[in-house]
């Protein structure tokens, strides 16, 4: 699916990870993104693995793979 633009100069994207099943599973997985340089915001949703993005151009995906890694899940793609 395509990113959608929120508000001039944002890009909301949404992925899929897996493995998490906590609150501190969202957490982690939100700090770890939340690094990444344009990043303005990051909502993980363990019930459902979908990490919804904010930022302030589209991201690299292999930068989000990175940090979900860095977090200890996996990034099985957008959703």
């Amino acid at each position: 699916m395509s990113a959608q633009t929120d508000t001039p100069g944002s890009v909301t994207a949404v992925y899929q990870v897996s493995g998490m099943s906590c609150g501190h599973c969202e957490g982690s997985v939100s700090a770890e993104i939340s690094e990444i340089p344009g990043v303005s915001s990051v909502k993980a949703v363990a019930s459902t693995g979908e990490v919804t993005v904010v930022s302030a151009a589209p991201l690299d995906e292999d930068a989000i793979r990175a940090a979900v890694d860095e977090a200890g899940f996996e990034l099985a793609g957008r959703a």
